[in-house]
């Protein structure tokens, strides 16, 4: 916990996350800030903050137990539209993907279903998200996150080539949508966690009610992020409504522990089968 009596909190810049930190920015109790959800993670390794909106694979990997905030979490339960694998590939035959590295919890996503679903154990190499210099190194490129949502994958064909060869039609696998095919979960891509004490039982409330005044206004929040577009507002809001669910209850935990379980079996973390939550009376799928 920083010297003063402010919660330092590190959010994620990316759409989907801004229901969670409705209003946030207005409360003194907390020092708001917004990163790349692999540098959020970052600094609350490094205790630069308290209490991160931190990919979920994270949790495991801090250098203490870290505490789960009990609600707000950013989730799906089919197709989320902003995580997804593109190739020109049948997926059995990917040998290797350029991952985006913004989110690790992403990358060790595709790495257990590209393993689970498609018997694939590809070789990875990081790399900005840029589909064409991706699909140029590698048989797969993973792009998440805004750019994710409104990257139309033909837009990376040259059309002559496409006339030449049909097979260069790219494909956009959402990784989202493969999970709950195949294990009947939702998928847990980020909740709030940190060190322990640091947030009282009414920083936890305030965090809830921020996660539910925000799912309440998707229009505002995408008119908000995309104020001088509104063909992307409306898109945005969509994803809002339809793609992402906000709440970590029971069948959520079940599909962390699902991911944590298949992760540890890759050797990608290690995993005990604990969850710690702040204040468990307000614990729930609130």
């Amino acid at each position: 916990m920083s010297g003063s009596n402010r919660v330092r909190l590190g959010a994620v810049s990316y759409l989907n996350a801004r229901p969670l930190v409705w209003g946030l920015d207005r409360k003194p109790r907390f020092d708001l800030r917004y990163d790349v959800p692999s540098e959020c993670a970052r600094l609350l390794h490094d205790a630069t903050i308290d209490v991160g909106l931190i990919p979920s694979i994270e949790y495991l990997r801090g250098p203490g137990p870290y505490a789960l905030v009990p609600g707000p979490a950013v989730t799906s339960r089919g197709p989320v539209a902003s995580v997804a694998l593109y190739t020109r590939l049948d997926p059995r035959d990917i040998r290797s993907i350029a991952m985006d590295s913004s989110s690790r919890t992403s990358v060790a996503l595709a790495t257990v279903m590209v393993r689970r679903a498609f018997g694939a154990a590809p070789e990875t190499v990081s790399m900005p998200p840029d589909l064409d210099a991706m699909l140029a190194r590698a048989d797969a490129a993973l792009i998440i996150g805004d750019i994710a949502l409104f990257l139309n994958p033909q837009s990376a064909i040259d059309n002559q080539s496409a006339i030449r060869n049909p097979q260069s039609a790219i494909q956009k696998i959402d990784l989202g949508e493969l999970w709950t095919q195949s294990t009947g979960l939702p998928f847990v891509y980020a909740f709030w966690a940190g060190w322990p004490d640091a947030v009282t039982p009414g920083d936890v409330e305030a965090l809830q009610q921020a996660r539910d005044e925000g799912v309440a206004h998707p229009d505002e929040v995408a008119r908000a992020y995309y104020p001088d577009d509104p063909g992307r507002q409306a898109v945005a809001a969509r994803y809002l409504r339809d793609n992402i669910r906000y709440v970590l209850g029971d069948e959520e935990l079940e599909g962390l522990r699902t991911f944590y379980r298949y992760a540890a079996e890759l050797d990608v973390v290690l995993y005990d089968g604990s969850l710690r939550f702040y204040h468990a009376e307000h614990h729930g799928a609130r």
